[in-house]
């Protein structure tokens, strides 16, 4: 026993001693990983290999198990046979990037630094601001993303009321743009045209009203990245089948005013006060965009004030140029006339 330990301690020291062996094992261990992004904030081990060249592409659909835990082991989310369409920011993005490089079958350890995970918000309650995430992920399956037209009522609004959520919680954590691209894939869903089966007029009121429900957070999206313009068109989408819409219509008075037309968006609260007399948001909305405009009026009417007022100055400056050269044309005219009348005067003496 003691020449073994003396063997194992003669084998440790050797290999203390020895750099190219703790380098070996040091780039062993880095080629287990796949630095995915090549900064170190996410980084791949595959456990299992999958069916080689069968990685998904963007929006197919791919079926997971996944667990995710915190560095003390805690687990804050766990899924059997979880769908989701790739690309569509239906999960964090370093799990969203992740999968693209695994292969169907394949089983693999994912560790996401906190600015590809949960960020700076965290995720309450288990899941801390600025928290490394560790992920054990298994791609079940991947199939294509179906053809939208090929689908029934029941399944168009399952989906596309599955993306307006996601939309809803990017939102919630100021992630505008992420929350357009969740809503516009939502809109692909929940579009009335080509649908084929049957279905009930109760069916078609609940697809459209999800719809407009996310053009409606669509455009409040759009407003927080100041893009009025199409914030507009999709609150216009709302108010052309529900005219009465206050939520539109309060939306669409603060895109207006953003954009300058305040006459519009006055007109426009108005008609949101008129549905609800009583609301003290639209009353003060209104006295605020009263007040910008009589201040807006003030401002033009100081302009033009200075306006005529410098063309009255430039106007009393050109008589004064003008005085001296009518004065002089007068002496002009008035000599050469002196002396025409002595001219005449001599001949008729003569």
């Amino acid at each position: 026993d003691e020449n073994k330990n003396e063997t194992d301690t003669g084998h440790k020291e050797a290999k203390a001693q020895n750099p190219s062996t703790q380098e070996s094992d040091s780039k062993e261990e880095k080629e287990e990983w796949m630095d995915i992004l090549g900064s170190g904030q996410l980084k791949k081990k595959t456990l299992k290999p999958g069916t080689p060249d069968s990685r998904p592409q963007k929006a197919d659909v791919c079926e997971i198990n996944v667990t995710g835990k915190l560095e003390d082991g805690t687990i804050f989310e766990q899924f059997k046979c979880l769908e989701i369409n790739l690309g569509d920011n239906e999960t964090i993005q370093g799990l969203d990037f992740a999968l693209a490089l695994m292969d169907k079958g394949e089983e693999a350890e994912i560790i996401i630094a906190s600015r590809f995970g949960y960020g700076s918000l965290g995720f309450k309650p288990l899941v801390p601001p600025d928290a490394t995430l560790y992920y054990h992920v298994t791609l079940l399956d991947v199939k294509p993303e179906p053809l939208i037209s090929t689908l029934e009522i029941n399944e168009r609004i399952a989906i596309g009321c599955r993306k307006k959520e996601r939309g809803n919680w990017w939102y919630s954590r100021d992630e505008h743009t992420l929350a357009i691209h969740s809503y516009r894939r939502a809109l692909d869903y929940l579009d009335d045209t080509d649908i084929p089966g049957e279905h009930t007029d109760e069916q078609m009121q609940h697809l459209l009203e999800e719809r407009l429900k996310t053009y409606n957070n669509l455009g409040a999206s759009q407003m927080k990245i100041s893009a009025y313009d199409a914030a507009l068109l999709s609150i216009d989408q709302v108010l052309n089948c529900q005219p009465k819409n206050v939520k539109a219509l309060f939306r669409k008075s603060k895109i207006l005013k953003e954009k300058g037309e305040l006459s519009k968006s006055i007109e426009v609260i108005r008609q949101a006060l008129a549905i609800e007399p009583d609301s003290k948001g639209f009353q003060q909305e209104l006295s605020l965009l009263l007040a910008a405009q009589r201040k807006d009026n003030s401002k033009q009417r100081d302009l033009y004030k200075k306006m005529m007022g410098n063309s009255l100055q430039d106007n009393d400056s050109d008589k004064k140029k003008k005085a001296p050269y009518n004065a002089f044309k007068w002496i002009a005219a008035f000599s050469f006339a002196v002396a025409v009348i002595g001219a005449v005067a001599f001949k008729y003496r003569l």
